[in-house]
């Protein structure tokens, strides 16, 4: 979560907000840091009044995006580890755990053991309060940071992922941030930023796998049109 004199931003998980946070940080002398990867819920009441720009992408390249990221890493994250069977299961098998995990009980309580009650200064930065959340969600995993984090604020500009620059520009534009030549030619230039490697997302999911993560995240799936391929 990042504060501006015009703007809040919200970081939505691996969904183009290190981008963002890289421009706010490089061009707006305004800005400052609330807290990593924080929902709206911990704004603080003083900025409340503030605007909010965030970002969402196709749930589908979330959880490719997801997977092997957290693969490619020595130490995965505590979620990664209980979806996969400790890097046991593959991709079908791990997305279908996380997709599921709001009805997994069993998972749930191992999750929630694992978190810690308040946040810190990295990775997903989900507490034990949030396992309540997505229990009581009936959410797929994405859908649920999506609404996570934006619940409460009013309206919020949401720029697709797959159009950020063109529409992080027009969320700018609204709140007064542009134009800007330090925020123009940073969105023309600057390379995209923590990219994972993969194949395009439709080639990792068969039709029963990509069925049930159109039924768990309708929510973002409908709200902006996505489809898989």
């Amino acid at each position: 979560m990042i504060v501006t004199d015009r703007m809040v931003f919200l970081h939505l998980h691996k969904s183009g907000g290190t981008f963002v946070n890289h421009l706010l940080r490089h061009c707006v002398p305004t800005m400052r840091m609330i807290g990593y990867h924080y929902p709206y819920r911990e704004l603080p009441d003083a900025d409340r009044h503030l605007p909010v720009v965030g970002t969402v992408r196709s749930p589908w390249g979330y959880y490719v995006s997801w997977f092997h990221f957290q693969a490619g890493m020595q130490q995965p994250n505590v979620l990664f580890r209980i979806c996969s069977d400790d890097r046991r299961l593959g991709f079908a098998e791990t997305i279908d755990r996380l997709s599921n995990l709001a009805w997994d009980a069993e998972s749930l309580e191992r999750l929630e053991q694992a978190l810690p009650e308040s946040y810190e200064p990295r990775g997903l930065n989900l507490i034990k309060r949030d396992v309540g959340d997505l229990r009581e969600s009936g959410l797929g995993f994405y859908s649920f940071l999506y609404q996570r984090l934006y619940q409460g604020a009013a309206q919020p500009m949401i720029a697709r992922m797959e159009a950020l620059r063109e529409e992080l520009a027009s969320a700018l534009s609204a709140v007064g941030h542009l134009p800007d030549p330090c925020i123009s030619g940073y969105l023309a230039a600057a390379p995209p930023i923590n990219v994972t490697r993969h194949d395009a997302p439709e080639s990792y999911f068969d039709d029963r796998l990509a069925g049930l993560v159109a039924e768990r995240d309708r929510l973002v799936i409908d709200r902006y049109g996505y489809t898989l391929a």
